[in-house]
């Protein structure tokens, strides 16, 4: 009885400060001072997209492994994006610097 009380605080605990996000690649733009041009550069951006406020016993495991699987699948994929978005940046960054 009371390892089912713990297990039902822990998961109440967990679910009241759970926020649903995802991760979004962003492009932004930064000036590189020693080519003196304006380059591309991608970020992870944080977006939430819902907020766990009530659920009951079960509700509450489903919401929080469905949650965490969009999270993880979304830095996955996004941080994927990113890094190939970063390595093309860098490509183009060196064809456009022209240091002396």
């Amino acid at each position: 009885m009371l390892k089912n009380i713990t297990w039902r605080i822990i998961v109440l605990s967990l679910v009241t400060m759970l926020e649903a996000c995802m991760y979004l690649p962003l492009s932004t733009q930064v000036f590189d001072p020693d080519c003196q041009v304006v380059a591309n550069h991608m970020v992870l951006q944080e977006v939430q997209i819902a907020a766990v406020h009530q659920c009951a016993n079960q509700g509450c495991l489903a919401l929080v492994v469905g949650a965490g699987a969009v999270t993880a699948a979304s830095v996955i994929i996004s941080g994927t994006i990113v890094i190939a978005g970063n390595i093309a940046y860098w490509f183009e960054r060196r064809a456009q610097c022209q240091t002396p």
